[in-house]
């Protein structure tokens, strides 16, 4: 089967990057998939934030005023009224970890889950980003054919794009966002345990976020990694997977080998069992539907043994980002709103379909985060998406997310 045959969907329109219900699975509880209470859930959720909502001290006024949206939203649905713009009830895969949380960080989770669900559609900001996605390393040792890794122009030595995060960089982000971001994900165009210093960067974050996350490919995955990783303070680790078949997974992720990703996976699951049963890390196996054939159900039958979600996500023609057709999408893209990329060299972009950083104006070695956020030149740059003029900005104008 060649590239071509594998990725046959071709999105001509814009969509969201949210993960689809019907291609999400939680696999914890095969009788109750997504570990909902049969019974009154909006009610016992309404509850507990209301109980610790009144236990709260000293909250901010925009954080107090966040919560009492949503208690009035959960009021809502139990009288059976309709929701505004401006309502909020937590998702399906959020209820999951609202039940995990200890009551001390509720309200944080909630203010969070508002934050980075509800600001992007209402072009709200905060002094900070709901979530900060951070690169240890731009190298992989992947060639995927949906990723800008198979783009030479980027993935060569000589191209300038390839190199590894120091410690420096990575203490002044973290120093700076604890207490204020509370989504921070280790991944973006690279392979995260290619760093040899990954687990100094785990431990310097350690007790500091309520939602640490971490993706990687899983093919390095080792004994001395996996037991890194599972005694960190990672609240999700993310396995990169797409297909149960042989064949079709070796074409989609080039240079990795089915064989050992299954016995990797296998690896971390006897660790697991063993040895961190009471951890409250999330192991999620996610791929990219980048194939009508490709499906979470059949995915969750392969593969449920080995992590408690099973996702898909959208396919954006991430491999061609400055070659795609110019689209006439008009609709302001809400990671404008919702994130922000520090690659391995300090660098800050918008988003990591510009993987060139033809956006980028900013280093954190010589801004803030906060700075940077709120800055004359982000700031423009959401203007010109407010009012319809993305197709002004290059890659915007080939991108189709909103």
């Amino acid at each position: 089967m060649s590239k071509d045959q594998i990725i046959n969907i071709f999105p001509k329109e814009s969509k969201k990057k949210d993960i689809k219900p019907e291609n999400f699975i939680n696999t914890s509880n095969k009788k109750n998939p997504y570990l909902l209470p049969k019974q009154d859930i909006n009610k016992k959720i309404f509850d507990r934030l209301s109980k610790c909502f009144q236990n709260s001290k000293n909250l901010e006024k925009i954080k107090k005023d966040t919560i009492l949206i949503v208690l009035n939203s959960y009021s809502k649905i139990l009288k059976g009224d309709i929701l505004s713009n401006e309502d909020f009830i937590i998702s399906k895969q959020e209820i999951s970890e609202f039940f995990k949380l200890e009551d001390k960080d509720i309200v944080r989770y909630i203010y969070y889950r508002y934050k980075y669900n509800k600001f992007p559609l209402l072009h709200k900001l905060d002094n900070y980003p709901p979530n900060i996605q951070i690169e240890p390393t731009s190298i992989c040792n992947l060639r995927c054919i949906m990723c800008y890794q198979s783009d030479k122009t980027f993935s060569k030595k000589s191209g300038g794009h390839m190199g590894n995060m120091s410690f420096d960089i990575l203490k002044k982000v973290v120093d700076e966002i604890e207490g204020k971001i509370e989504a921070v994900t280790f991944a973006s165009r690279g392979e995260p345990t290619l760093h040899k210093e990954l687990d100094k960067f785990l431990k310097y974050c350690e007790g500091k976020f309520l939602a640490l996350k971490l993706n990687t490919n899983a093919t390095l995955l080792n004994e001395q990694k996996i037991n890194m990783l599972l005694s960190s303070d990672l609240e999700t680790l993310v396995l990169s997977i797409d297909e149960k078949n042989k064949e079709n997974y070796e074409k989609i992720r080039v240079n990795a080998k089915f064989d050992k990703i299954m016995k990797n996976l296998e690896l971390l699951k006897n660790i697991r069992e063993k040895n961190y049963s009471n951890s409250k890390i999330r192991v999620r196996i996610s791929g990219v539907k980048i194939n009508t054939d490709q499906n979470v159900e059949e995915m969750n039958k392969f593969y449920n043994e080995f992590a408690d979600e099973i996702t898909l996500v959208n396919y954006d023609p991430w491999q061609s980002s400055y070659e795609n057709p110019i689209n006439e999408i008009e609709e302001p893209c809400t990671e404008l709103y919702r994130r922000m990329f520090v690659w391995w060299d300090g660098k800050v972009n918008p988003c990591d379909h510009d993987y060139k950083s033809l956006l980028s104006k900013w280093n954190i070695k010589d801004h803030s985060i906060k700075s940077i956020w709120n800055s004359d030149n982000y700031n423009e740059l959401r203007k010109l998406h407010q009012q319809k003029k993305r197709s002004q900005l290059d890659p915007c104008n080939r991108c189709l997310s909103t």
